[in-house]
């Protein structure tokens, strides 16, 4: 990925303090950037360490083999005549490791070379679509192999751009927990900045030689600005995760309180059933199998996912509704084919289910105020305007009768973001007074 160093730092930075903020028994954090293929070269990028004041200190205080330059795949991929690093299995698998145990922790690289066992610690891999990086043409990349000589990554939908180690306090992590589901959410926010920036400085590359050209004052205005930016596109995307996970919750109430309503997700399990059915008659038909692998695919990841109404409806009229049309066009499907036009249709209400007023006014298991409040605050796409919401939405996860699970950390990681947005207004306000300082023609204090 092109990264600028000092963007990929301060956006790592930001990574790492709003999971110690959220994480109260985390005590440090690491950001590995990992890439580019086949090399692989993993480098730590930045270090915080919580004080007992709660001050955050900065740096590399423990000398590490992934200091830069860092090290290539080849130095620390699993082989029978080395130890296993946990690195190396985040990498290779794109899946976590969690240190809940130091003392049986096979992939301890100290306990291993010293007998000396490490800190608890989870380690998280940061996943982006192949896709989004190197466009529609994976086969035509160079694979990073294993010691046997086997392709990685080559029949996955994603890489990994980096690895985030949090360390925690003694017996205060396990496998699975709480704080490693905060940490994989934050994981995939940090995927979505990561890409942002590689697309605005791959864009930048092409305008260098006119920015050298440029004064010492339009860099620094250009270098707030992007400041900005970053913290709006990262902060509001996680604010917005947090409130997927307040509709999820939401339908879930509604799927309660009308069992025999139909939903979203017993819609598309059967449009998967009819869509699986006719596998059988088209095989051998390469491009009608490629077209009913993809609608199952995607119809299994919008079932997981909870999307605003408007998303959801775009979805299905742009990838669901297209390759039905398609697959309809051949006789496998002859016999459902009324049945399939009917669920599409009543899958697309389906996604306005939890925007119905009447509905939520006869949830009569939730009080009076949560059922006018909750539906408001699950359906809002947050953006710099509803910073004020902020307020109501902790008022509503401090409700005595919201049963949710993982209720108060939901509530610490939008406290914490919460104190982040606050620090937007100063921020704006510094690269407010450098324009008018440089439409003035004077000098910029940038302290």
């Amino acid at each position: 990925m092109i990264i600028g160093e000092d963007i990929l730092e301060r956006a790592c930075k930001d990574m790492i303090e709003t999971i110690l903020f959220c994480l109260q028994t985390a005590t440090k954090g690491t950001i590995y950037r990992i890439g580019p293929m086949p090399r692989l070269q993993a480098v730590r990028v930045t270090s915080g360490v919580r004080r007992d004041n709660g001050e955050i200190v900065w740096g590399f205080p423990e000398k590490s083999d992934y200091d830069p330059p860092g090290r290539v795949w080849e130095q620390y991929r699993d082989t029978p005549d080395r130890v296993k690093e946990a690195m190396a299995w985040c990498v290779e698998k794109g899946k976590s490791w969690t240190a809940e145990d130091p003392n049986q922790d096979e992939r301890s690289v100290r306990k291993q070379l010293r007998n000396e066992p490490e800190d608890h610690n989870h380690m998280e891999p940061v996943l982006i679509k192949k896709s989004y990086l190197y466009g529609d043409q994976p086969n035509c990349l160079e694979y990073p192999i294993d010691c046997q000589g086997k392709q990685i990554w080559r029949d996955s939908e994603y890489v990994v751009v980096a690895v985030v180690k949090i360390h925690f306090r003694p017996g205060t992590i396990r496998m699975g927990d709480a704080s490693t589901k905060i940490i994989k959410k934050l994981s995939r926010t940090l995927g979505t900045e990561l890409l942002s920036l590689h697309a605005r400085e791959t864009l930048s590359e092409a305008q260098k030689e006119l920015a050298r050209q440029r004064l010492q004052s339009c860099n620094v205005l250009a270098h707030e600005l992007r400041n900005t930016l970053i913290k709006l596109g990262f902060i509001f995307s996680a604010i917005n995760a947090e409130l997927s996970f307040l509709r999820e919750q939401w339908e879930s109430q509604i799927t309660l309180a009308f069992p025999e309503m139909e939903s979203k997700h017993h819609i598309l399990g059967r449009l998967n059933e009819l869509a699986a059915s006719g596998l059988d008659t088209v095989n051998g038909i390469p491009k009608l199998m490629k077209v009913c692998e993809t609608l199952l695919q995607e119809q299994r990841e919008l079932d997981t996912l909870s999307l605003m109404p408007t998303i959801a409806e775009k979805w299905v009229e742009n990838k669901i509704r297209p390759k039905w049309r398609r697959l309809l066009e051949s006789n496998a499907w002859d016999t459902s084919r009324d049945e399939i036009l009917s669920l599409l249709d009543r899958l697309q209400r389906a996604m306005w289910i939890g925007t119905d007023e009447n509905l939520a006014q006869n949830m009569l298991h939730l009080p009076d105020d949560l059922r006018t409040v909750w539906p408001k605050i699950a359906y809002t796409d947050f953006t710099v305007d509803k910073v004020f919401m902020l307020d109501q939405i902790l008022a509503f996860l401090n409700h005595p009768a919201l049963s949710i699970p993982h209720k108060q950390q939901t509530r610490k990681i939008l406290t914490s973001l919460k104190a982040l947005v606050e620090m937007i207004p100063e921020v704006e306000e510094r690269a407010n007074r450098i324009i008018l300082s440089l439409k003035n023609g004077g000098t910029t204090d940038i302290s």
